[in-house]
């Protein structure tokens, strides 16, 4: 079990003294902690007993508490849904708007509530008794461009009630100006990552800035939310004047420190954002365009469009020297490796994810690559054992294992490449391919118009691919793949005790999920959305709740959806 009584013990008094929580809270840690050190519901061998991440004890919650579920970035739940075919109309199911990009909805310290942030707003839903609700919103404090704002009343439910068949991209341009202004595409950067601490205190970035949102009262949540703290242009007060540095990741320390991805080099800084306490590492040269991974010891993983990198907080201060365990590596990265959608930039499209946990266990930290067909990679976190041999083929001795991904093709397409990080249970993991066949023609879109025609307008995506990570031989094999699936833009995710992993893409009905074994790759779930845009994901994440309720983080806002 990954997380000791003692431990468990002491958070669980923690989080109903604060909180004045009921039974619920202790029942939604321990059901955490034991449905993930348990396996819960099989899987491979060589993964049963594996453990997880060590819960931060200054996030809001061990699951759902940052990006990507934990602060190792697994994108791996305890929960998920029955398995069988469903189908549903999402116009019926409760929502909260929102968007045009959701990308989780985050726990809060009360397992009543959770914080949906959005491209346009932050908001606090009561997730009570199967309730999806909001009790309190703020529109977002800051855009990248002066000329967005908040986004008209009504705008998403509009664009979530169509469907873009028969349309162009063309048609579904002009739709997304009238309703999200000309400069749509630059609402990407908003809101895309972000934590909850343990006063239930929420960061995420907006613009060039980083805000805490907190409840202006947290017996009365009605009351509505507030900015706590901020930071209006966050790479020119830590930098200095003039860096004007977009912001893409946010995660949290152990020691609760906020951590702050620039697309320039990372810093670490107190919760109250105070710019004059940040410890800032560049990466002269590079370029970055996710979030990013942390431990338990202070290990930083960071992934540029040249180098994967490993920084340290020492609880002092931020560190890339080797006496403290910091590292880089390059990694098979061409510049001129660029697809024509979905990615943003060269080189890895994926927020790193850990691998292995335990005393005995192989640490590694894995992505996916830049090459056009796109290598799953595995680099030693720690210490490179000694007897290890630099694999053929690889950039480094720091890698500790790649293996081309194919997805079950009989003949490779161009492309084989992902902007969703590599889902990772045990020592098994999953990825997926958002490249088209034939995407040439999609070039010159705006990403949030590619992900939102890929499918209905221009053929899907297909193609996912599981494999497993063998400590004894130190090397990657492939368990199983399929050509045959679709996966666009969406976050795929791993279900323990369902035992399965989930994509979202689109097909002959429309919008789907589509579940399969995590052990033979067979489909085991079908959720079927229809072709209404409120079965699209774009860039989000699929989520579960305790009791399988789906939280569906679609293109017009997050919705509940009760099997």
């Amino acid at each position: 079990m990954f997380l000791n009584i003692g431990v468990f013990l002491g958070l669980n008094r923690r989080w109903r003294d604060e909180n004045d929580a009921d039974e619920g809270i202790a029942f939604f840690v321990l059901a955490y902690v034991v449905l993930a050190s348990a396996g819960c519901g099989g899987g491979d061998s060589e993964e049963q007993g594996i453990s997880g991440p060590a819960p931060n004890p200054y996030l809001s919650a061990p699951l759902y508490g940052t990006t990507h579920f934990d602060p190792a970035q697994s994108d791996s739940t305890p929960y998920g849904p029955p398995k069988g075919s469903f189908s549903l109309d999402p116009v019926r199911q409760p929502i909260s708007y929102g968007g045009p990009v959701n990308i989780i909805t985050l726990a809060s310290t009360s397992p009543r509530f959770m914080w949906g942030v959005g491209s346009d707003r932050v908001a606090y839903i009561n997730a009570a008794e199967k309730q999806w609700a909001e009790v309190a919103r703020l529109d977002a404090p800051a855009y990248l461009s002066p000329d967005m704002g908040p986004v008209a009343p009504g705008a998403h439910k509009t664009i979530g009630e169509m469907s873009f068949e028969g349309k162009t991209s063309r048609d579904i341009h002009q739709v997304f100006v009238t309703n999200y202004g000309a400069k749509y595409n630059a609402r990407l950067a908003n809101g895309v990552y972000s934590a909850v601490d343990k006063d239930n205190v929420l960061y995420a970035t907006y613009g060039y800035g980083v805000y805490a949102f907190a409840l202006k009262d947290a017996a009365n949540p009605a009351a509505g939310i507030e900015v706590r703290h901020s930071i209006a242009d966050a790479a020119d007060a830590i930098q200095g004047a003039g860096a004007r540095a977009v912001l893409y990741g946010l995660n949290m320390t152990y020691d609760g420190h906020i951590i702050l991805n620039f697309e320039n080099g990372v810093s670490v800084l107190n919760r109250t954002l105070d710019a004059a306490s940040a410890q800032t590492i560049l990466f002269p040269g590079e370029h970055t365009s996710n979030s990013l991974a942390v431990d338990e010891k202070g290990g930083i993983y960071v992934v540029t469009n040249k180098r994967m990198h490993k920084l340290v907080w020492t609880g002092s201060r931020l560190s890339d020297a080797e006496a403290d365990g910091a590292w880089s590596s390059p990694y098979d990265a061409p510049e001129d490796a660029v697809p024509p959608i979905v990615k943003f930039e060269p080189g890895s499209g994926s927020t790193p994810t850990l691998m292995g946990f335990g005393k005995d266990a192989d640490r590694l930290v894995v992505i996916t690559d830049g090459s056009r067909r796109m290598n799953l990679v595995a680099f030693w976190r720690d210490e490179i054992p000694q007897d290890f041999v630099q694999q053929d083929g690889t950039q480094s001795r720091r890698i500790a294992g790649q293996i081309p991904v194919t997805c079950g093709y009989s003949q490779l397409p161009t492309w084989i490449q992902s902007e969703q990080s590599v889902v990772v249970s045990g020592y098994g993991a999953f990825v997926v391919n958002n490249l088209p066949l034939e995407s040439d023609t999609m070039a010159r879109l705006p990403k949030i118009l590619g992900a939102a025609t890929l499918g209905p307008v221009y053929p899907s995506s297909l193609g996912v691919e599981r494999f497993r990570w063998d400590p004894k031989e130190h090397r990657w094999a492939s368990v199983w793949r399929r050509s045959d699936v679709s996966s666009t833009s969406m976050i795929p995710v791993h279900c323990r005790n369902g035992n399965m992993a989930l994509v979202s893409g689109y097909g002959a009905q429309g919008w789907e999920l589509t579940g399969m074994d995590w052990d033979t790759g067979a489909t085991v779930h079908r959720t079927i959305f229809g072709k209404s845009n409120y079965g699209n994901g774009a860039y989000a994440i699929l989520q579960f709740l305790p009791n399988g309720d789906l939280l569906f983080n679609s293109l017009v806002g997050p919705y509940r959806v009760s099997y």
